[in-house]
């Protein structure tokens, strides 16, 4: 070779040395005016959560998020961990979980730990629509994105448009005071008595239930808030029962809901129906209540049961063997399936996507279709579209929990009347 030809062979490889070298650069940058850098030395993936471990809210980890966050990082990491092809290899979940007590200040700040100090890949929601809501904005502005759990409201519908990164999958009045509305009509139900706790659910499901009831012609005859730690709830369970009303709703929470149908009991206060916000649907409602017996014919917010289609069947079953130990647990017949869904959607995304790096995750979810224990969902204004869910309202009946919506969701026709209480 000719040292003319040498020389121009030299220089077509500096040069191409020169580009790759430019070309790293510029990507290298692009990744850290986005806030999302890829750590060579990278061996797990890093989830935070703060929960109510403790306090007035704390059965909702004990029976509801809870089991089903903790499954699956079991399952994820039993199977070597999620695949990360910018990393070209699975990665393990390290989970640590914050206890906010219940408290919302003390919430927001372990948040911040956890993005701060932890420095997480990503976050899981906490307990309640309204400690969802104060989570949203600062998992925004960090730059993550966070998909809800226990929470559905439209005040979190609100929060869409402004927080690109969030998803509500729970859900909530919008379909669910329709729901029932629709089920009152069918059963020829004339008047209703409402009872709901002054937080985020039950303003909004009251509220929107006040309209809707007026224009389906149900006669609302008193509409009662009570505060979160209440004491006694008799004086407004006997008002319920004087008030005559064919239906017996709560809007409320279960250290609410639970003590109102042992009071009715001993009263022997027994509507037409009775229907119960977050709590009924727990399988831990009948051993506060009475076991099978003692919730017949109660009928709770939010449905879905093994019926509803084979994958929610075999869900159901991997549900109950994983927490076959935990005293705590019993399935959550509104939100199990729901909550287990959204987890497996952040882990697919992730696998398709390929990526760690949040931005690019909330566009894929909300760009592409999941095969999930609910069957095929997506999202449509980062809600799970209505048409994914499998029941909006369920019944107890004889120890199972049928759907019992005036549509095609239904497995099993309405007991209305419902039953008298069984003798304890």
């Amino acid at each position: 070779m000719s040292k003319k030809s040498f020389l121009s062979l030299f220089l077509v490889f500096a040069l191409i040395l020169s580009l790759g070298a430019v070309s790293t650069v510029s990507v290298q940058a692009a990744e850290s005016e986005s806030g999302y850098t890829i750590d060579p030395d990278k061996t797990e993936i890093l989830v935070g959560a703060v929960r109510s471990q403790t306090g007035v809210f704390a059965m909702f980890d004990q029976t509801a998020f809870g089991p089903c966050y903790r499954m699956w990082v079991d399952k994820v990491n039993a199977d070597g961990g999620i695949y990360v092809e910018e990393y070209g290899k699975k990665l393990p979940i390290k989970l640590i979980v914050y206890d906010d007590t219940s408290d919302m200040n003390q919430m927001t700040q372990l948040y911040q730990k956890l993005i701060l100090e932890d420095h997480v890949d990503f976050l899981l929601p906490p307990v309640s629509t309204a400690f969802l809501s104060a989570a949203v904005p600062i998992a925004s502005q960090y730059g993550y994105l966070m998909i809800g759990a226990e929470g559905g409201s439209d005040t979190l519908k609100e929060s869409l448009a402004k927080y690109p990164g969030f998803f509500s999958v729970l859900n909530y009045s919008e379909t669910q005071i329709p729901a029932i509305v629709d089920l009152l009509l069918e059963q020829g139900m004339e008047s209703a008595y409402i009872i709901y706790i002054q937080d985020t659910h039950g303003i909004e499901y009251s509220t929107a239930a006040e309209p809707a009831f007026k224009e389906a012609g149900i006669e609302i005859k008193a509409m009662t808030s009570v505060p979160a730690d209440i004491a006694d709830m008799t004086p407004i369970v006997t008002d319920a029962m004087n008030s005559g009303a064919d239906v017996l709703i709560m809007f409320a929470y279960p250290q609410i809901n639970y003590p109102a149908i042992s009071i009715a009991k001993t009263l022997g206060y027994n509507p037409k129906m009775i229907i119960m916000g977050p709590g009924g649907s727990f399988e831990s409602a009948k051993a506060a209540l009475g076991g099978d017996a003692g919730v017949e014919g109660i009928i709770f917010e939010g449905a879905w049961n093994t019926k509803s289609s084979p994958e929610a069947a075999q869900f159901a079953k991997d549900l109950a063997e994983f927490n076959k130990d935990d005293p705590n647990f019993g399935m959550d017949w509104w939100g199990h399936i729901v909550y287990y869904a959204s987890l497996e959607v952040l882990q697919q995304a992730i696998e398709g996507a390929g990526t760690l790096d949040n931005s690019v995750l909330a566009e894929y979810i909300k760009n592409n279709h999941f095969n999930v224990s609910m069957g095929e969902i997506w999202f449509e204004n980062q809600e799970i579209a209505h048409e994914c869910f499998l029941g909006d309202l369920g019944q107890w009946q004889n120890g199972y929990p049928e759907v019992v919506d005036a549509d095609e969701d239904r497995t099993a026709d309405p007991i209305v009347p419902k039953p008298e209480w069984a003798a304890e």
